[in-house]
């Protein structure tokens, strides 16, 4: 039976006009992006089997392009449209964000950050310089490396630093992996860039380590 033989009310895209995207489930949100199922399965059925091969819609969303179009029917063209969706929604909640001081919780300030930095497959290094009443003055990415990690010269984060005339910082970085615990490599650079901002006054206000879920605040750990 295929989602046209369905009663309306149970079609997701009927369902979605009628109550709402939040009444969907996520296989059914997927369905309707898929569109159409294969041969034997209908577009809901290849939902629920993509949701559970790849362990969940965070696992999905986060797939490569080789992953996603491996062995499972979707070609290129599926994983160009839902990369196109993912940076259209990360576009639209960061025009959102943006328009707010970023700083009014750390619960704001790592959303954001998370916003910006979760997904890359590649480790990039990132500084929130801020003024004397901790408001945002500018989000840059500063250093950007492989899987393996990225190197953060502190020279260079001073005169950024300089070039701002920032007052404080919050440095970010994600792991690619999806954990969030940091390393000793994490740490010691860490010491290294606040001990460096301290000759000029300068404040560390905390490390956002990106990863799956909340990833971890040096401030709320202790590290700083």
């Amino acid at each position: 039976m295929t989602i046209k033989d369905w009663p309306q009310d149970e079609r997701p895209r009927e369902k979605l006009l009628e109550r709402g995207a939040g009444a969907l489930s996520d296989a059914e949100l997927l369905a309707i992006f898929l569109r159409t199922g294969v041969p034997g399965k209908s577009a809901v059925d290849l939902a629920r089997e993509l949701l559970a091969s790849f362990g969940g819609l965070p696992a999905l969303l986060a797939a490569d392009q080789r992953r996603f179009c491996d062995g499972k029917g979707l070609g290129k063209a599926k994983f160009a449209q839902l990369q196109a969706v993912l940076e259209l929604s990360r576009r639209y909640l960061l025009t959102r964000i943006s328009g707010q001081d970023v700083l009014t919780s750390p619960e704001a300030t790592r959303d954001y950050l998370k916003m910006r930095l979760y997904g890359s497959p590649h480790e990039i290094f990132a500084c929130l310089f801020l003024d004397n009443r901790h408001r945002v003055i500018l989000y840059e990415e500063l250093f950007r490396g492989t899987i393996d990690g990225a190197s953060v010269h502190p020279r260079e984060v001073l005169r950024r630093v300089m070039d701002t005339n920032a007052a404080a910082v919050i440095f970010a970085h994600n792991h690619p992996s999806g954990v969030s615990e940091p390393s000793q490599a994490d740490l010691h650079i860490t010491k290294r860039l606040k001990d460096t901002l301290a000759l000029v006054d300068v404040r560390v206000l905390d490390h956002i380590i990106v990863g799956e879920g909340d990833g971890t605040s040096f401030a709320e750990r202790g590290l700083l």
